[in-house]
């Protein structure tokens, strides 16, 4: 599987990645989609969404900091995606953790297409409805890949369970993915940053199964040499934009990823 030729066409394309997302990791999300090659907007004003939707090559949402205000705006950024086909990809940050959290999930994924559903196995799993999955934003179990399987079906979509083991899942085909460190959970918005660089190679290939591990690799291979060249989380996260930036074709072989 030639993965490297969508990071090419990312590059040379500069896809546009509408965000709605989170307070904490706005700068880093589009940093990393900057380095990756695509063209990040952060935006969220219900009066400009159609403009901007439209010309998107990718909507990412993520739940990450609520209000009524942002829930409207991503409902509205879902369905005007599905009226231009547009892909989304939605991370459900803390699902799992408050009421909230998960009837907002719920809602989004009942409003319109959803090609991509990322979130770490305690956040997955509460879409399951296995309740204390989720301790703050972080997963409280292990990932599990027939759970990631059940929530693909149930929801007709790709799942992307992230952990120690990453599971992908569209139901009728599987992988897991071994690479990434540690040390990712060592900085906030780690797995946002993630949904940044699966939604920019969703963007460039529409096959969501492919462009999710795509994505995964890139961003996991990346954080294992970045974690080589650092003394610790500040200068890791630094090298992790370095490392996004300047990755090159075989860097894919240190790929561990099992078809199942």
């Amino acid at each position: 599987m030639d993965f490297y030729s969508d990071l090419k066409r990312i590059r040379e394309k500069r896809p546009l990645i509408h965000h709605i997302t989170n307070y904490v990791v706005m700068n880093d999300s589009a940093n990393i989609t900057i380095a990756l090659g695509a063209s990040p907007i952060m935006a969220h004003a219900l009066e400009e969404l159609e403009d901007l939707v439209s010309m998107a090559g990718a909507l990412y949402i993520n739940i990450g900091t609520l209000d009524e205000r942002w829930i409207e705006s991503m409902v509205k950024a879902g369905r005007i995606a599905e009226k231009y086909n547009i892909p989304v990809l939605l991370d459900p940050v803390g699902a799992g953790a408050s009421r909230l959290r998960t009837e907002v999930t719920q809602r989004l994924l009942e409003s319109f297409p959803v090609k991509i559903l990322k979130g770490n196995s305690g956040e997955i799993l509460s879409l399951k409805g296995i309740k204390g999955a989720t301790k703050g934003v972080e997963s409280a179990v292990s990932g599990e890949l027939e759970a990631a399987i059940s929530v693909a079906e149930k929801y007709g979509l790709t799942v992307v369970m992230t952990g120690k083991i990453d599971y992908v899942s569209d139901v009728k085909r599987n992988a897991e993915v071994e690479n990434g460190t540690p040390m990712l959970s060592k900085i906030t918005g780690s797995g946002c940053m993630l949904g940044s660089v699966i939604s920019s190679f969703m963007a460039i290939n529409d096959d969501p199964f492919i462009s999710s591990i795509e994505g995964l690799l890139t961003y996991e291979i990346s954080a294992e040499i970045a974690e080589k060249e650092s003394d610790g989380p500040g200068t890791f996260k630094i090298k992790l934009f370095d490392e996004i930036y300047n990755f090159k074709e075989d860097y894919y072989n240190m790929a561990r990823v099992k078809y199942l």
